[in-house]
């Protein structure tokens, strides 16, 4: 469960400024970009900004409606995370900055209109992702990505993305090219206070059924068909071939969704049911002992679809070191704390995984230690959110 207090104001250390976070999905749905605008949010408020989240209302009585800095609007049509919110365009002249996180289809429109209206309200918009979809679903984020999302990125005084390599890749990448001065370069962060260091707890183990002196993998993410790319029959593959190599390992798969009964199927398949741990969704406040319960995390994504991949960050704090697919955004991340392997190619992770299971234990401590020491200076969200209030402020004196 999140977290439904506001962080305290500070509104001493900076001029306070309003500012509407403008997003799709938000805690308790749990995704990266609704998560990411939770923790920037929270990070604003700490520095001592007014800071609201303005996100569709989904469903009724959820306990994030207690925030008291989220606006939950009613959307007049809705299908998945896509949302008409006509609200928006009498709302946000209030504000002294506009931030839109990107994509949402429905109501992206409605603020490059509010911005073609009000252009002195400074617009920021972060460019999380490329929508993709199969059938008509993707013909038609590809005929919005040509013809519509480009004059919606052109209205924004500043573009963000959390990874230029990635945003080379991109349905962005002509917006990138044709205005450079536009866009920074700022990568989400992680809460380094609620992922932190520390020794395997002996009742969870138990609970698992699982031993101490194993090497443990952990995977974290959605299984849901929506997040087919996130690769776990590879990285089950790759685990049943440490298992013919007699490699010891146990592996833990934290996530939940429609897709989960068939990935158990395919573990019983492989005869892996007596190594691997599917454990469903967990708790906000039980995740990080999970993460202390691994020796490796692996992210076994096999396309662009994962355009930055969080849970790295979140295994960096914990202090454990990584193995992921060499995709854009993601190897920018995980080249800083482990090693990239070719994407759906699980003999190739099969053999990182061994690798770093048959380091000695000084190597994996320094291992350890460096992965600590990246999410302190580079991804904790407080810095994170300091480089934000920078250049929000650059925006605000312009006007």
């Amino acid at each position: 469960m999140f977290d439904a207090t506001p962080c305290k104001k500070n509104p001493e250390k900076q001029k306070i400024m309003k500012i509407a976070q403008i997003v799709c999905t938000f805690p308790p749905y749990y995704g990266g970009m609704g998560n990411s605008v939770y923790e920037l949010s929270k990070g604003l408020i700490d520095l001592g900004h007014d800071v609201e989240v303005i996100t569709p209302q989904y469903q009724k009585d959820t306990d994030s409606e207690k925030m008291e800095y989220v606006r939950r609007l009613d959307p007049r049509f809705s299908y998945g995370n896509a949302a008409v919110l006509p609200q928006v365009k009498s709302i946000l002249s209030g504000y002294d900055l506009v931030h839109l996180h990107y994509p949402f289809f429905g109501t992206a429109g409605m603020v490059y209109r509010f911005k073609k209206d009000n252009p002195k309200i400074p617009l920021v918009i972060t460019y999380h992702m490329d929508p993709r979809g199969s059938g008509w679903k993707g013909l038609l984020f590809q005929m919005y990505a040509k013809y519509y999302m480009p004059r919606v990125l052109r209205s924004a005084d500043l573009l963000v993305s959390a990874s230029f390599d990635y945003l080379l890749q991109s349905g962005a990448e002509k917006i990138y090219k044709e205005n450079k001065e536009k866009w920074i370069e700022i990568p989400f962060g992680v809460d380094i206070h609620r992922f932190f260091p520390g020794e395997k707890e002996s009742a969870l183990l138990d609970e698992l059924g699982l031993q101490r002196d194993i090497p443990t993998v952990l995977f974290v993410g959605g299984m849901d068909r929506a997040h087919y790319f996130k690769g776990i029959p590879v990285l089950l593959r790759a685990l049943s071939l440490l298992k013919k190599k007699r490699v010891p390992f146990q592996a833990i798969f934290v996530g939940d969704g429609d897709m989960k009964g068939e990935y158990e199927r395919v573990c019983g398949a492989l005869f892996l049911k007596t190594w691997v741990r599917f454990v469903g969704k967990v708790s906000a406040e039980q995740l990080p002992s999970y993460y202390r319960l691994a020796d490796l995390f692996v992210l076994p994504s096999i396309d662009i679809s994962e355009a930055f991949g969080m849970v790295l960050l979140e295994s960096f704090a914990s202090g454990v070191p990584v193995v992921a697919s060499d995709l854009p955004g993601v190897r920018s991340i995980a080249n800083q704390g482990g090693v990239v392997v070719p994407a759906a190619h699980e003999l190739e992770l099969a053999s990182a995984i061994a690798d770093y299971f048959q380091e000695n234990i000084t190597t994996k401590g320094l291992w350890a230690r460096r992965v600590r020491e990246l999410a302190e200076d580079k991804f904790s969200w407080e810095h994170i959110a300091g480089r934000f209030q920078q250049e929000y402020e650059k925006l605000v004196r312009k006007v």
